[in-house]
């Protein structure tokens, strides 16, 4: 299917850089959409899911909040309130850092490695759908293609 079919569009686009932005932009809606209904039966929302990611590939090490912003794939998202709800639900442990007592280190708990491994098994899933639609060289041709665009 086409970009054009997908937004029902009857006119061309007037360049081929138009369209590939308006297919970024409407893909990127996809797959976000696909995430979400992913990760609705967790309770979490993608930069939950995001932030617990981020700590689970430094687990046992602590993360201090800022470098969690750093790190984050929605750059306006606000760690420290992701963090705080991730408390609350006990996915993660805040700390005060004991080198900079203005710094807040976060590591996440058992229940949230354990949650991202149930996770894991539902991501896997749909990576399998994907395979169906991209070839691995595809795959990789185009996150280079992603790279450059955004270099």
């Amino acid at each position: 299917m086409s970009i054009e079919t997908d937004i029902k569009q009857t006119t061309p686009f007037k360049t081929p850089y138009h369209r590939v932005m308006v297919n970024l932009f409407y893909t990127s809606n996809w797959v976000t959409a696909a995430q979400t209904k992913l990760l609705k039966p967790s309770g979490l929302t993608l930069q939950q899911y995001n932030v617990l990611r981020i700590l689970r590939g430094q687990y046992p090490s602590p993360v201090k909040v800022s470098d969690i912003t750093e790190r984050m794939l929605d750059k306006m998202s606000n760690a420290s309130r992701l963090v705080d709800k991730l408390v609350a639900k006990k996915l993660v442990l805040r700390t005060e850092c004991p080198s900079d007592r203005r710094a807040v280190d976060v590591v996440i708990t058992e229940k949230g490695l354990e949650l991202l491994k149930q996770l894991d098994t539902h991501q896997n899933e749909w990576d399998q759908q994907q395979r169906c639609k991209l070839t691995e060289d595809e795959a990789v041709h185009l996150s280079q293609l992603l790279d450059k665009l955004r270099g």
